[in-house]
């Protein structure tokens, strides 16, 4: 047996689950979260506990077990809790701010690049130090939006100019005058 998949998932205060046909809901204080069930696994919630069963043996099953479970298991953690990613804006005259919807960067290209943001989703920015803090209650929506927002400017390997990942450690490159 999966030895995540058979891991229950123990319900803190105030977050509730249900298995509402083909999907698991889950309720909490920061908002709903809604999972599909995966064909081949079943679910059974009682005493504010979720456990997930799997109808055969195969190879595919076993992998999807602890996918579900851990799909969850992060619903779980993002009703009661929630998500949180951060980046840094690295370079000088590299900026951005908030405006309603979306966001305005300046990263050294000849136009300001916008990124609307997505439902669901918060960000702060710290104008002063281009510090970026990007939240919400469904993780793979958070770590979505941090990559795209990566992806606007990766990190140079040379001056390490961009935007990184708070906890992202740049390996950099000597230059030219290295190899004299």
């Amino acid at each position: 047996m999966s030895r995540i998949g058979k891991k229950e998932i123990a319900l803190p205060k105030g977050v509730e689950a249900k298995h509402d046909g083909g999907a698991v809901v889950i309720k909490g204080p920061k908002g709903s979260l809604k999972t599909p069930l995966i064909p081949g696994i079943g679910v059974k919630i009682e005493n504010n506990v979720v456990a997930f069963t799997r109808t055969d043996d195969e190879g595919k099953t076993r992998a999807f077990h602890g996918l579900m479970r851990a799909l969850v298991a992060n619903n779980v953690r993002g009703v009661s809790e929630g998500f949180k990613r951060e980046l840094d804006i690295v370079g000088v005259g590299y900026r951005a701010e908030v405006k309603g919807r979306e966001v305005v960067f300046q990263l050294g290209y000849s136009h300001p690049v916008r990124f609307a943001i997505p439902e669901g989703i918060d960000i702060a920015i710290d104008a002063k130090s281009g510090h970026i803090t990007i939240t919400g209650i469904d993780k793979q929506k958070v770590g979505q939006t941090a990559a795209e927002i990566r992806s606007l400017r990766e990190p140079d390997p040379y001056k390490g100019k961009g935007i990184k990942y708070s906890d992202e450690v740049i390996r950099r490159k000597a230059g030219k005058a290295a190899g004299k």
